[in-house]
């Protein structure tokens, strides 16, 4: 069978005007993942990422200078515009700048967006699943034996949600353990599409790396 390495983007900047752009240590932390990847001799005969900047910035950083594929469908959810939605434009300050006060919001606004609440976000839930359904057949609809791919910790969530053919409530668990540059793959063939290893991140296993794990 073939194999897909999804791997999450390194650490973006969080609270900035900008987070769609890699921090210092993401930079450091994408250069990591790319040199484990070369140490175990994983070449990939294929690249695929989102359209956002961060992704991009990860695969550059990790030393692949190869020009990637793109489908959006690997792009994480709109969560500034689904806060932006929920609280009326008015996203109190703790929610923007404090990580536990946001991820705990973030995962009550994703179950209600589930639900079928956050009306008037600019995607419903039903469009960004089938995105990502569309990414994954665009992903390993090929005569490649290595895919990898950046994506970010939504779409990776709901990967392994319908691989493991989970409740949809699952995604935003999964999402939000997902750690900067972890490993998550799968094996697949025109038949099957197997979970094999999720949020891994061996290039962080030393006492020297072991402050380079981050969430956002």
């Amino acid at each position: 069978m073939a194999e897909l390495l999804v791997i999450r983007h390194a650490q973006a900047s969080f609270g900035s005007d900008d987070y769609d752009r890699l921090s210092a240590l993401g930079h450091r932390q994408a250069e990591r993942v790319g040199t484990y990847l070369r140490e175990i001799g994983w070449t990939p005969d294929r690249l695929v990422t989102g359209t956002l900047a961060r992704q991009r910035q990860t695969l550059a950083s990790m030393g692949f200078d190869a020009e990637p594929e793109t489908h959006p469908g690997l792009d994480e959810y709109d969560f500034h515009d689904l806060l932006n939605t929920r609280f009326a434009g008015v996203v109190p300050d703790p929610v923007r700048h404090d990580r536990k006060t946001h991820f705990r919001t973030l995962r009550e606004t994703i179950l209600d967006w589930q639900a079928g609440g956050v009306t008037g976000a600019a995607e419903t839930w039903a469009a960004f699943a089938e995105r990502v359904a569309a990414a994954r057949t665009f992903a390993t609809r090929t005569k490649a034996r290595r895919v990898l791919v950046i994506s970010s910790g939504g779409p990776i969530g709901q990967l392994v949600t319908s691989a493991l053919d989970a409740p949809p409530a699952q995604m935003i668990a999964l999402n939000l353990q997902v750690k900067n540059t972890s490993l998550t793959r799968f094996f697949f063939s025109v038949q099957a599409f197997l979970l094999h290893e999720f949020n891994a991140t061996p290039h962080f296993a030393s006492p020297a790396a072991a402050d380079m794990v981050t969430f956002s």
